[in-house]
């Protein structure tokens, strides 16, 4: 794992200044939500890049006018930089809100400035995925791991419950990239035997590397039979590499997370199966809600599972699924 020092991690009050007010700026992707209010509640997510950060930003928004409360809501712009998200949460905990909601990329580099939140008296809670920190008073997610095994489960129907897959990830130390990787893996090795895991590579969520690492997958297993991706910058990346190669749909089996309009798009032209979606806006509401509840001291269950859905062709248009697609 990379390290992070605290030159990295301690930034200037210039800074911090600076950074607070670029990530409040609409330029930025992230401002607030819910007018003034009473508390003020900072959300430092895990990026802006794609269409689940906007709505679970939407459903925070959404709760905090419900509530009543002023919300800034920021992020990197990619979710690989850390070292901006460490900076951008340094400036939450200085400008001291009532609380602050976090979701984070390095689960070990973001620990030194949680206990300063505690220092401060700033109530935590986090989102999506988690910090190894006990500061933190609940997590509002989804269960990755039970939505890695919901989509081993359609992905070995699909394929007969025999042949070779791969998995191009999206990250092998944030929690969420661990845990939907493990869920995936786990059910196939435990329930289907027949299905062989070739290959596990990681593309940090960016769809122009997860489509070089799908190409290469591709070619070094002629007789592959599915591709997993888990996030939605690794499932387009699936899907561009299957359109750049020119293979007929269908050739591939390929299962995705999230729900942004390319992956509904390529589901409804036959490239992919399906894929998993979450719930994110309300993972929003849940964060914002329990930030404010934080405040208060009231207690929660320490994981507040949001849900995972499976939706394909023949479901993505139904009452059920439509609210938790990321358009």
């Amino acid at each position: 794992m990379k390290s992070y020092t605290k030159a990295a991690i301690a930034v200037t009050a210039a800074l911090v200044m600076a950074l607070t007010a670029c990530g409040r700026g609409e330029d930025s992707g992230s401002g607030g939500g819910g007018g003034k209010g009473d508390l003020d509640i900072a959300l430092v997510s895990k990026g802006f890049q794609h269409q689940f950060w906007q709505a679970v930003k939407s459903g925070a928004e959404e709760k905090a006018k419900e509530l009543g409360v002023t919300m800034t809501f920021d992020g990197p712009a990619s979710e690989t930089e850390v070292d901006s998200q460490l900076q951008m949460l340094q400036a939450a905990i200085e400008r001291q809100p009532d609380a602050i909601g976090y979701a984070a990329l390095d689960p070990e580099a973001c620990v030194p400035l949680l206990d300063q939140a505690k220092q401060a008296d700033i109530p935590v809670v986090e989102f999506d995925a988690g910090c190894n920190s006990k500061v933190p008073v609940t997590i509002c997610k989804t269960d990755s791991k039970v939505a890695g095994a919901l989509a081993a489960d359609h992905m070995a129907q699909l394929m007969g419950k025999k042949g070779k897959v791969a998995i191009v990830g999206h990250s092998q130390i944030n929690s969420t990239g661990v845990e939907r990787r493990d869920g995936f893996v786990e059910k196939m090795k435990s329930d289907y035997p027949d299905i062989q895991i070739v290959d596990i590579q990681y593309g940090d969520g960016d769809h122009l590397k997860s489509a070089d690492i799908a190409k290469a997958m591709i070619a070094a297993n002629p007789d592959l039979g599915g591709l997993y991706g888990t996030n939605e910058g690794s499932a387009i990346g699936i899907v561009d590499a299957v359109n750049e190669l020119k293979l007929p749909a269908g050739k591939l089996t390929i299962v995705g997370f999230d729900s942004g309009q390319a992956q509904i798009d390529a589901i409804n032209n036959g490239v992919m199966a399906g894929a998993i979606t979450q719930d994110p806006m309300a993972i929003g509401r849940c964060t914002l809600e329990s930030a404010v509840k934080a405040t208060k001291g009231e207690k929660m269950d320490a994981v507040q599972d949001t849900g995972s859905f499976w939706y394909d062709k023949s479901n993505v248009s139904s009452d059920e699924i439509q609210p938790k697609l990321y358009k």
